[in-house]
């Protein structure tokens, strides 16, 4: 039996990715807390007109479940106030302005089942991940709410210089969204992004943004890097270790990290959105090729 609950999602907006802005490569200085920071430098991206395409107007988006969760039929899609089916990836948009990003939720905290949008079906809904036709679940239970943020793309054609030249996995980028609260799967939470993990998992860089839900009691306290190992003290270490091993069970080698191993502050997370924004435009303007990858 098919349910339907209704989620808040985002204000209206009319832009699809953010507007290109002047941008800095970022110079590495030391920073409390073992972490990364990064001071400015020149680097600056030349202005262009923003890409627009679609998004969602009402400020409510639904979400109705098809099948039973933890069966291989099992569906989260995501509907518009007129009842129309739409995609989390490409329909709800990345910001909000004022620092605040959209976060979808696929892995509510404490929890195993390994929850993630299809990609390469129809409205993008969100499903229970298989390997060899079997479900797939965690070793042990993810502790934050885990899931991505709309209109990012990690290019698997493009290389990372500043991460061992590391390729895109294909995926929107992903979070670890760090507050009290267990959401529900499908879920859309207004959050600021407060510091990266670059995980290299197999080969391919697949970015942790660490990021905070605004409505979470400590929302006002953590603002960048320093602030998670403050108010949150071990969190940090915990999401690096936990990503790191949880292979290891199944007999795979331990993922690794780029960047010294350390998180990166606000500033280079919110470089690396920017970036896979960019990434993401271009591929739903067919500037790059989709290969299995679903456009709507």
């Amino acid at each position: 039996m098919a349910a339907t609950r209704v989620i808040t999602a985002a204000s209206a907006t009319t832009s699809c990715f953010l507007a290109k802005r002047a941008f800095v490569l970022p110079a590495k200085r030391s920073c409390g807390g073992g972490a990364l920071c990064f001071s400015r430098r020149a680097f600056v991206l030349k202005s262009k007109r923003p890409f627009s395409c679609s998004a969602i107007y009402n400020p409510q988006v639904k979400v109705k479940e098809e099948g039973q969760p933890e069966t291989l039929d099992y569906r989260v899609f995501f509907l518009d106030g007129s009842g129309k089916k739409v995609s989390p990836w490409h329909d709800i948009p990345l910001t909000l302005g004022d620092g605040v990003y959209n976060f979808i939720v696929e892995i509510p905290k404490e929890s195993k089942a390994k929850m993630e949008v299809a990609t390469d079906e129809d409205f993008t809904p969100i499903k229970q991940d298989t390997k060899k036709g079997k479900l797939r679940y965690y070793p042990y239970n993810i502790n934050w709410n885990y899931g991505l943020l709309p209109q990012t793309w990690e290019d698997p054609s493009q290389a990372n210089a500043e991460v061992e030249g590391a390729f895109g996995d294909n995926d929107p980028v992903d979070v670890v969204e760090i507050g009290e609260t267990q959401r529900k799967i499908g879920e859309v939470l207004k959050i600021k992004p407060l510091a990266a993990l670059a995980m290299i998992d197999e080969g391919e860089l697949d970015w942790k943004i660490v990021a905070i839900s605004l409505d979470d009691p400590k929302a006002h306290l953590v603002n960048d890097v320093d602030d998670v190992e403050k108010h949150f003290p071990g969190t940090l270490t915990a999401i690096r270790d936990w990503f790191r091993d949880y292979k290891i069970p199944d007999g795979k080698p331990a993922n690794r990290f780029g960047l010294g191993d350390k998180p990166a502050n606000k500033e280079y997370a919110l470089k690396i959105i920017h970036e896979t924004n960019e990434s993401w435009a271009k591929l739903v303007k067919r500037s790059v090729d989709p290969g299995d990858l679903s456009l709507f």
